[in-house]
């Protein structure tokens, strides 16, 4: 029955793709035969760098000049193979609702497998106070009840028989010699016997011939180390009892949750031979040492255990209340995600309510906490996500050719150290200054932000790379200076901005396969440069400045690509090669 039900399900998901990308191929092939039978007086012109402008007429864009085109065209120019665009019809079949990425203090139960242990703090081992031979074992197995007072051996001891002698003997002289009499005492007393022994001893005037040990706790015997006829000496372990009144919950941590466990955090666990009764307690420790074996850091609380029903060593299903510290991290619900591996793919809306559009993103994710995931790069605060109809929207995006969690390109981003990832960092900052000399159309601005920028370079150590990241960051390093340098030479903004180009385009090429730490760079485009023949350069800001006109047209250009911390850059068969630009 199960087997007929997966295979139901599955056809039902097959055929939700089949029409999600009928939906989506239908859409597009109706929009294409309309276009074909419009008349010039209903076709909507737009501006492929500023597509707010829209106007029924052909024309020239208020904003930077350039002639506007059909909006049909520019769909179809935009068009991505990480974006899947859908009618809101299929929106409605694939039953998508979307959420909005936040930064949260995120809370949520980590469910954790662990065991019950025996309270090591209530383990005591009961030792032979003085030297002998064991006549009489009452404690025959381990795992026997013990109450407090109950006899657990009797052992016949000669030198306690001797002492004993010395004692009688020193009792019948003690008016005349009382330090002697003290002394015999005293030596009786070093071998644990109490008071009330002694008196009885030196009342009967007979010496006893084994003396009984006496548990002086309740518990379980754990261990019994002794048998009948053994010979102990003194301080050798007898027996160790354990006291299961109160006991250990022992959980297994991965390394993944340890960050987000603290002592005191709430734990509710069940246990599977009490079926229905369900526990609470707290983190009381936290292993300073991770097991190898397992890859876990043990987790440990203490709970009563009125009439023993918790068995140590049986098995625990438990679940940790943990809060994220620190002022907030993104969270998003697991139903957003497709996981894959350590790359997981969400899909987030890029379009609108009129005409949805749905990018695929790959994301690195962090802790899961309950019903949610932390983000550790992929996506932004704010963005917008599919949170259901992932999986149908994928299915479409399959259908349709795009890029899927099952077809996704290769990763172009490299293995680099942190440590050169963050040399690297500084380098990016020295640009992203020269960058802002470039918009105010200063010539000895520009001039005076290419030391820093040289100095950022000296500073890079690539040492400790990989060989192929290595040679790659030689390739780009032995272009710059002579760049930087012939920019410095010139005494024209415009003949800067040529030299400008050609940095650009090796700094884009290196943060493609070095990626930064701790900042978003947008690759923004401007068609207009250099006769229109189009230029690219980074910005820290997603807002256009533009640095390749500056004052003259500051606006005119457009967002390509946006690079996020941790985020891999993907090879994409249409994706220029900045490092190979050429006028």
């Amino acid at each position: 029955m199960n087997t007929r039900k997966k295979i139901l399900g599955i056809g039902l998901l097959l055929i939700a793709g089949f029409l999600l990308g009928w939906f989506v191929r239908g859409d597009e092939k109706s929009a294409d035969n309309g276009h074909e039978h419009h008349e010039e007086g209903s076709i909507t012109y737009t501006c492929s760098m500023h597509p707010q402008i829209r106007q029924d007429e052909p024309g020239d864009c208020p904003i930077c000049g350039m002639e506007l085109i059909p909006a049909s065209q520019l769909k179809n120019g935009e068009s991505s193979p990480y974006i899947l665009e859908m009618n809101p019809e299929a929106v409605a079949l694939a039953n998508v609702s979307t959420i909005r990425v936040k930064s949260e203090k995120a809370e949520g139960n980590i469910s954790l497998n662990g065991k019950i242990k025996i309270n090591e703090q209530r383990i005591k081992s009961l030792t032979a106070n003085y030297p002998g031979r064991i006549e009489e074992l009452y404690v025959n197995f381990t795992g026997q009840e013990i109450k407090k007072g109950e006899k657990l051996a009797s052992i016949y001891s000669p030198e306690l028989i001797s002492s004993q002698k010395e004692l009688l003997e020193a009792a019948k002289l003690k008016e005349r010699q009382p330090g002697l009499y003290e002394a015999a005492k005293e030596k009786l007393r070093s071998w644990k016997i109490n008071e009330d022994q002694i008196s009885a001893i030196e009342a009967s005037g007979r010496v006893q011939s084994s003396f009984d040990i006496i548990s002086d706790i309740d518990g379980v015997v754990w261990a019994r180390n002794v048998a009948k006829g053994d010979f102990v000496s003194r301080g050798s372990s007898m027996f160790d009892l354990v006291d299961l009144s109160r006991v250990w919950i022992v959980l297994d941590a991965y390394e993944r949750h340890i960050q987000h466990i603290r002592t005191g955090d709430p734990i509710t666990f069940k246990v599977s031979a009490l079926s229905g009764e369900e526990f609470s307690t707290r983190v009381e420790f936290i292993h300073p040492v991770l097991e190898e074996s397992t890859r876990t850091i043990p987790i440990r609380s203490e709970i009563a255990n009125p009439g023993g029903k918790l068995k140590p060593g049986m098995i625990v299903q438990g679940k940790v209340n943990a809060k994220m510290s620190g002022n907030g991290s993104l969270v998003i619900p697991k139903s957003a995600v497709l996981w894959t591996g350590p790359r997981s793919v969400v899909y987030a809306q890029v379009g609108t309510s009129d005409a949805p559009a749905f990018e695929m993103r790959e994301v690195e994710l962090g802790s899961s906490l309950g019903e949610n995931y932390l983000i550790l790069s992929g996506i932004e605060e704010g963005e917008e996500l599919v949170s259901q109809g992932t999986f149908s929207i994928d299915a479409a995006a399959q259908l349709s050719g795009n890029y899927s969690m099952m077809l996704r390109p290769e990763v172009k981003s490299m293995e680099v150290t942190d440590a050169f990832r963050k040399q690297f960092t500084g380098v990016i900052k020295a640009y992203l200054q020269l960058k802002d000399a470039f918009v105010e159309s200063d010539v000895q601005q520009v001039r005076s932000a290419i030391s820093p920028l040289l100095g950022k370079l000296d500073e890079v150590k690539s040492d400790q790379l990989e060989s192929a990241a290595k040679e790659k960051w030689r390739e780009i390093i032995s272009r710059l200076p002579v760049v930087l340098e012939d920019m410095e030479k010139e005494n024209d903004i415009a003949d800067q901005r040529v030299h400008f180009e050609d940095l650009s385009d090796h700094m884009i090429e290196a943060v493609e396969l070095f990626g930064v730490e701790g900042i978003t760079l947008y690759r923004q485009f401007c068609p207009m440069a250099f006769d229109n023949k189009g230029a690219y350069w980074l910005s820290e800001e997603k807002q256009i400045k533009n640095p390749y006109w500056g004052d003259e047209m500051l606006t005119c250009g457009e967002v390509k690509e946006t690079y996020r911390p941790g985020e891999k850059v993907m090879k994409d068969p249409g994706h220029e090669d900045h490092s190979q630009h050429n006028h």
